[in-house]
């Protein structure tokens, strides 16, 4: 059996969650030894209670042993610096009182936000990969962190990035190649078995745009603008928001503002992410920036039409005018003009929504958690790895 050590560098939870704490769950439940480190842990979210049935070890970062949790709080609102101290102050000691790991797993929700914990790793010459959920343009890495980085990546006995572009602009931010680069996916949350049902049209469109409400790298306000232009306002298309985050109040009023309330409306947080497509049609998704959406996959494994920017991994796995509609950019017009070519073919979306799921399902394994499990195992124990052993989808 070996030892895992899991350590995610996001304090909220959201979708870059599922995949580290799904593999964790699954080497738990085959005997191997997990601990994680996770600044915020919180125990309602599913995956923590199942990481707790499994009788994993949970150290949450940001309690501090010697310090009250309001202060410790107070410290982080006052100074980010030392705040950050802080917590690897208290990683390292977590680190130092667990038994050596045969391997540790950084998770990140970008490509270089949980960098300084995997430094962490590495000057305590523990065995380390890293997970990126998403690289972009938005984000460069400052030059006077770039050695370091290269350090960090270069020492890292396994990068795995969730689609092929993330890789890809890694290493040019990097300046460097990464052979022992591989492409992992992300766990979903509808059924693997293929939907038969397709929500009636005899009312109109109905379109979900899924992800948290954070305009700048969701592009919301892009996709506001779009339905704001007259011919959609004269169309039968509803979108329906779903997700939550600091910036819910300002979209509702822009929406409002635009005179959009016809059309548009704010669903919140939902859990039951399969019953979002008893009743819509297509994912909309004007990103500015993206790993690959866990939504996007989900969209397609349910027969659904997805409608997405050409951004992160979305042009991997969506054929244009096949099986979804690409625009060429995070911009209005080249939104419009995806959104337009969709509508135009609106009688064909039953067909190209089954053309989706065929597709997603060539491109995803149907349990990705038992694949990333098997693929940090074959890295902390390759000699203990049996020789054809084939649960891991990653690939370089």
């Amino acid at each position: 059996m070996a030892r895992f050590i899991f350590i995610s560098s996001n304090a909220a939870w959201g979708g870059s969650e599922e995949l580290w704490s799904a593999a964790a769950a699954a080497l738990a439940a085959d005997g191997h030894t997990v601990t994680a480190f996770k600044e915020g842990l919180d125990e309602q979210e599913p995956p923590i209670r199942r990481l707790r049935e499994l009788a994993c070890t949970l150290h949450d970062l940001k309690r501090l042993p010697v310090l009250p949790r309001r202060t410790s709080s107070v410290i982080r609102f006052l100074s980010l610096p030392v705040s950050y101290g802080l917590l690897l102050a208290r990683l390292r000691l977590g680190l130092a009182r667990t038994p050596r790991p045969d391997l540790v797993v950084v998770s990140q929700g970008g490509n270089h936000d949980g960098l300084y914990l995997a430094d962490l790793c590495r000057r305590m010459n523990l065995p380390y990969v890293l997970i990126m959920q998403k690289a972009s343009d938005l984000y460069w890495p400052i030059d006077s962190r770039r050695e370091r980085m290269r350090a960090i990546y270069g020492s890292a006995l396994k990068c795995f990035f969730v689609s092929e572009h993330n890789r890809r602009l890694t290493e040019e931010q990097l300046g460097m190649a990464l052979p022992h680069a591989a492409i992992v996916r992300n766990p979903f949350l509808v059924p693997w078995e293929r939907r038969t049902d397709w929500p009636s049209q005899r009312d109109g469109l109905r379109l979900a745009c899924i992800g948290r409400l954070y305009p700048k790298e969701k592009g919301q306000d892009l996709l506001l603008r779009v339905l704001a232009r007259d011919k959609w306002r004269n169309r039968p298309v509803s979108v329906t928001f779903y997700g939550s985050g600091d910036q819910r109040a300002g979209l509702e009023d822009m929406a409002r503002h635009l005179g959009l309330t016809n059309a548009v409306t704010f669903g919140g947080f939902v859990r039951d992410v399969a019953a979002i497509w008893n009743e819509h049609h297509g994912l909309v998704l004007p990103s500015r920036c993206e790993g690959l959406p866990l939504v996007l996959v989900e969209a397609m494994l349910s027969g659904r039409v997805p409608i997405v920017t050409d951004v992160g991994g979305n042009g991997e796995v969506v054929d244009d005018g096949a099986t979804g509609f690409l625009a060429a950019a995070p911009a209005e017009d080249s939104l419009d003009d995806a959104m337009e070519r969709a509508w135009q073919r609106r009688d064909e979306w039953e067909a190209i929504g089954a053309a989706a799921a065929t597709k997603i399902r060539t491109l995803v394994p149907p349990d990705p958690a038992e694949a990333m499990a098997a693929a940090l195992l074959r890295v902390a124990k390759p000699a203990a790895m049996p020789v054809n052993a084939e649960a891991s989808t990653a690939h370089t």
